[in-house]
């Protein structure tokens, strides 16, 4: 498996990105095309609708369930990072914290985790900061 880095680590699963919505998106303009070019054009117009469901739905729904429990998950593994390495509750002040810069902290190694949450408290880093600031990329390969 490929070292992970900040460069590399958005990630795509090839049945959905690759295959699903292309033919998704090759039947949709077809039904669009036949739907202006033929006398059946009520039909073909139910059916571009079919399509623009499908596709709507599908990108919805996987967006949907995979992301909010990765959001969890990402968050209770942080707030148990943060209590191991100090014996404090994270809770106290994750507040203060965006989802932004929480997710970007969950790729910082242990020694670099504290000082970057304490840098992303006072200085209000952007996720995209953070990120850039780890010097040992703590790769995420089990990300949706």
């Amino acid at each position: 498996m490929k070292v992970q880095t900040y460069y590399n680590h958005i990630r795509f699963y090839i049945p959905h990105h690759f295959i699903y919505y292309p033919v998704l998106i090759f039947f949709l303009i077809c039904s669009i095309y036949f739907a202006c070019t033929t006398n059946d054009t009520l039909i073909w117009s139910f059916i571009s609708v079919g399509f623009i469901f499908l596709f709507c739905l599908a990108f919805m729904l996987r967006q949907h369930y995979a992301l909010i429990l990765q959001n969890r998950i990402v968050r209770l593994e942080l707030r148990y990072r943060y209590f191991t390495l100090t014996g404090k509750r994270l809770e106290e002040f994750e507040y203060k914290l965006t989802d932004d810069q929480i997710f970007a902290l969950r790729f910082a190694p242990d020694n670099e985790f504290l000082p970057l949450l304490e840098d992303a408290l006072k200085n209000n880093l952007p996720g995209d900061s953070i990120k850039k600031a780890i010097v040992h990329w703590k790769a995420d390969y089990n990300r949706v």
